[in-house]
């Protein structure tokens, strides 16, 4: 963005931004300043405004345009001229019906931005994204004829399936949108400006701290940084970049080989995706979708979140017992209190969000509180405090953070647009229970095939859209708890950011590491294997999210702890206590932690008891072999 934002440009998307923003906060806390009230369709229209229309000056539409192009601008007006057009005509459209017969400038301006909307995602979200989305949202045209029976639905003319996509509330203006106009906006604010305060250096610092002297203490800096980061982030990506910089470098000048060093970032960043309290925008979809409150989501994700970084916690300390790396000297760590007493703020504003979220229980106006919190405090501090330089540079970040989420849920909603319209959503959840002879087992298994291959071409967000229309349905209809549902399909999607062939994440890290991209994104894999098993954790055992009694619940996370621990020593090879594991060792551990899945406490106690037993045994045995070994040598 550096290259292409400069000057007037720069100016122009500085002034859309704080327009947006000053938009997001007028309507979710109700402040009508001004008099300025829009109507929700009327906002979402001004929203697209102001951050759509400067997603084409900041995205470039090739890799090889490093400056704003004349087609830049033009599409930039276009897609200013006609959102203000829809959005100073907004009442005219839900009380004339325009979503289906429109006059003829309105029908333009919806074919216009159609074409527009497709555009952006294709710079935001890349060229298989855009095909998909693309070839979904014109599938309308065509429903009637579709030879497959379940994919037939109500067919449509061009002129109006293009009012339906871009005027009613079921397409571009539906509830993806609608949900990030009302409560994403404000969290991705805060985020940046987390990030602009020096956030990310802190949960650094912190994490080193905490982790640092341990037994390979960078690796486990590196877990617990990304998670910090991520939980703020919801992006892989960007959580790569931003602490990658400084974990990389650091595991392999420690002693990690290329490879694990950018395996280990990417799966740690990749656990962002999953961790509450933003999951990369899906946790405040997910409540739109589900129908509960945003806080029951944040509160169900948690547990399954703490899981996946413990498993991957693990298999770090296996690795570094077995290569014997050992921490950072003491010395030269940050202390925790100094670092503690240096980022306050940064724990403050979290806390104050927290604290509004459960308090006040306004998960629109929370990170609106907490942003203005760290900006006052971080304005009282010489060593926090903005320039006219930073803060525009934060400013002008900040436009290109939410034009890019915006634009790429706009593109999105085209899918939920079209399976709205013809009516197929329905049909083919239906017909994937009936194929799946309502075998769980067997639905749980085509749902994360078809999640993996999807999230190989979109982001999270926009894949677990998709599933959430076609395959959480199915997974309900056959008894699964809704939002067990949604967080299976979710976790799947998020696979493909460590697993080949994409691997965005993993090849991400590799650029960094100067590693090579498909070995990265196999040892990335086998970190993240527990990936695989914890969405079946969610399913089988839902009192893990917390949907049962407390007792229920409590065992349920012991036992998925369990067999998370199992399955994590026994990738590794290497037990915590024991030491290195053998083939049959790793073979029965890994068993035993799958049987963990099945909800019966009797089996689950059984089967760890067994482990323990064997456990004891091989362990006596081996120690028996060292004092015989010992005494040899003495003897000799």
């Amino acid at each position: 963005m550096v290259n292409r934002i400069h000057g007037p440009w720069k100016v122009i998307v500085i002034i859309a931004t704080l327009l947006g923003v000053f938009l997001s906060v007028n309507h979710v806390f109700y402040l009508r300043l001004f008099g300025f009230a829009p109507l929700q369709n009327e906002y979402l229209y001004y929203l697209l405004a102001a951050f759509m229309s400067i997603s084409f000056l900041v995205l470039p539409a090739k890799k090889t345009d490093t400056s704003i192009r004349y087609y830049d601008v033009i599409a930039f007006a276009l897609t200013l001229v006609a959102t203000m057009f829809l959005g100073l005509n907004s009442e005219r459209i839900i009380l004339e019906g325009w979503d289906w017969v429109a006059p003829v400038l309105p029908t333009v301006a919806a074919v216009v931005l159609w074409a527009l909307v497709l555009e952006i995602l294709r710079r935001a979200g890349g060229k298989i994204l855009f095909a998909i989305c693309g070839l979904i949202s014109v599938y309308p045209l065509f429903a009637n004829v579709i030879p497959v029976y379940f994919l037939q639905g109500h067919s449509f003319d061009f002129i109006t399936l293009a009012n339906n996509h871009i005027m009613s509330t079921n397409s571009v203006l539906g509830v993806p949108l609608d949900t990030v106009g009302t409560l994403v906006v404000g969290f991705l604010v805060f985020g940046v400006i987390l990030t602009h305060t020096g956030g990310g250096a802190f949960f650094f610092k912190l994490a080193q701290s905490v982790f640092g002297s341990q037994r390979g203490g960078e690796a486990k800096v590196s877990v617990a940084g990304s998670a910090f980061f991520g939980m703020l982030s919801g992006s892989a990506i960007s959580n790569v970049v931003t602490t990658g910089q400084m974990t990389i470098p650091a595991m392999k000048k420690s002693g990690y080989d290329s490879e694990y060093a950018a395996a280990v970032e990417a799966t740690s960043s990749t656990g962002g995706t999953i961790a509450p309290p933003i999951m990369g925008s899906a946790a405040f979809i997910m409540a739109s979708f589900v129908g509960v409150a945003y806080l029951e989501i944040v509160v169900a994700a948690a547990i399954p979140a703490a899981l996946y970084f413990i498993a991957v916690f693990l298999q770090v300390d296996g690795y570094a017992a077995k290569h014997d790396l050992r921490g950072i000297p003491k010395r030269e760590l940050p202390p925790l209190l100094k670092t503690l007493s240096e980022g306050w703020i940064y724990l403050a504003s979290m806390v104050a969000l927290i604290l509004v979220l459960v308090f006040i229980q306004s998960e629109g106006q929370a990170p609106y509180y907490a942003s203005a919190l760290i900006l006052i405090l971080a304005m009282l501090r010489k060593s926090t405090r903005f320039s006219f330089k930073k803060l525009g540079d934060m400013i002008a970040d900040t436009g290109k953070v939410l034009g890019e989420i915006i634009s790429l849920i706009a593109g999105v909603g085209l899918i939920v647009g079209a399976f709205s319209a013809t009516g197929v959503s329905f049909s083919f959840s239906r017909e994937l229970v009936m194929m799946a002879g309502d075998n769980l087992l067997l639905l749980l298994i085509a749902g994360a095939i078809t999640s993996f291959i999807l999230g190989m071409g979109m982001t999270v967000s926009a894949s677990y859209i998709f599933l959430a229309i076609v395959l959480a349905p199915a997974l309900v209809g056959v008894g699964v708890d809704p939002i067990a549902a949604h967080l299976f399909v979710l976790y799947w999607a998020t696979a493909s950011y460590i697993t080949p062939p994409v691997a965005l994440a993993a090849f991400t890290a590799s650029g960094i590491a100067n590693s090579n991209p498909l070995r990265t994104s196999i040892v990335s894999t086998k970190l993240g294997i527990v990936t695989f098993f914890i969405p079946f954790f969610i399913v089988y055992q839902p009192a893990l999210i917390w949907s049962g009694t407390m007792t229920e619940s409590l065992l349920s996370i012991g036992t998925a702890s369990v067999g998370v621990f199992l399955i994590g020593s026994a990738l590794q090879g290497y037990l915590i206590g024991y030491g290195s594991m053998t083939m049959i060792h790793r073979a029965l551990f890994s068993i035993g932690g799958i049987t963990m899945l099945v909800p019966n406490i009797a089996v689950n106690i059984a089967v760890v008891s067994l482990l323990i037993i064997f456990y004891f045994i091989t362990y006596s045995r081996k120690k028996l072999l060292k004092d015989n070994a010992t005494e040899e040598n003495v003897s000799q």
